[in-house]
């Protein structure tokens, strides 16, 4: 998949349906948010993955010296959008320098690749373009199957993966699987709800909900719909598809699920 121009093209529209919103205006999707808040996002998104692609950027304290760098955001409002240009410019241009299989520091300690950041920012933009659609009052365009599929993905095997890189936690399964099914590209995540306990760096107790992907079978459960649906679900930006099966599972899910992105 080109996720580059991905970006490139999400980015636009991004751009473009925002830009006719008032600054002001609320983001449904994002209740923190203003308009102007949500483009200030994505520029200072793109900006820093583009200096820690720039920068041979490996370690935290490399991430965290890079954003203590980061530019400030502009009292006025309108004097976003040309830093917002420069910025997604910068990121496509020094992605276009690194191979996928080069390291990169990556907020995820097992997929610190080049790759990793060119697919995280792909579903970024996409994910905020659905945002800036919903500040707009819109209709909001289909996002591509196969750009859906892998967002799906992405959910379950990165953005839900972080607490599996703690020492010592430990997943306790709670259900049995359910099926997630994308009818549209012929697509079925078999995952496993469940709970992540363990005790962090600090000294604090965790038990909390997740999801990891298991061979297990069969599903005890069903949540079935097209890839741009379940990508809308499991992202925060649109309704609970149809289930079926265990209400058990399903709840279990959905209370990982609304524990939002990590």
């Amino acid at each position: 998949m080109d996720f580059a121009s991905v970006i490139a093209v999400e980015s636009r529209r991004f751009a473009a349906t925002l830009r006719g919103v008032a600054p002001t205006a609320p983001v449904p999707t994002c209740p923190e948010w203003s308009a102007a808040d949500l483009a200030w996002h994505l520029t200072e998104v793109h900006g820093f993955w583009a200096r820690v692609l720039t920068s041979g950027a490996l370690t935290d304290e490399d991430a965290e010296a890079l954003e203590a760098s980061a530019p400030a955001r502009p009292d006025d409002p309108t004097e976003i959008w040309p830093v917002f240009e420069r910025e997604t410019r910068a990121l496509l241009d020094a992605l276009a320098l690194r191979d996928d299989t080069e390291a990169a520091w990556f907020w995820l300690p097992t997929a610190c690749t080049v790759g990793s950041t060119r697919r995280m920012q792909a579903h970024e933009a996409t994910v905020h373009r659905l945002d800036a659609e919903a500040a707009a009052d819109v209709t909001s365009a289909p996002v591509d199957a196969e750009v859906a599929a892998d967002a799906v993905s992405h959910a379950i095997e990165v953005m839900w993966a972080w607490w599996g890189t703690n020492p010592g936690f430990l997943f306790v399964p709670t259900t049995g699987p359910v099926a997630l099914t994308a009818l549209d590209v012929d697509r079925v995540w078999h995952v496993q709800p469940g709970r992540w306990r363990g005790v962090g760096s600090s000294g604090t107790s965790y038990d909390m909900p997740g999801v990891r992907l298991t061979e297990e079978a069969p599903a005890v459960a069903q949540v079935t719909a097209t890839a741009d649906a379940l990508m809308r679900w499991l992202w925060g930006r649109g309704p609970e598809p149809a289930t079926s099966g265990d209400a058990a599972a399903v709840a279990a899910l959905r209370e990982a699920r609304d524990q939002g992105m990590q």
